[in-house]
């Protein structure tokens, strides 16, 4: 699929990312998410059942997997 930021020649390729999102005050890295990347520019998109699926993930109580730890730049 063409990339769709306007003027790029790309087009997007199926890969697995690392999703990083701000939950309730906390940083959470969600490793493996399959999402769609521009070849040119790095767009990413993610389909509506990976969104759902990450919403469903992130509303568990599960424990991480693992815990890393995090720098602020000042």
């Amino acid at each position: 699929m063409k990339c769709s930021i306007d003027g790029c020649p790309g087009e997007y390729e199926a890969k697995k990312i690392m999703h990083t999102v701000r939950h309730h005050g906390q940083v959470v890295v969600i490793d493996h998410v399959p999402a769609d990347i521009c070849s040119v520019c790095g767009d990413v998109l993610l389909r509506p059942d990976t969104v759902r699926k990450i919403e469903a993930l992130l509303q568990d109580k599960h424990q991480p997997v693992s815990t890393v730890p995090l720098y602020e730049f000042a």
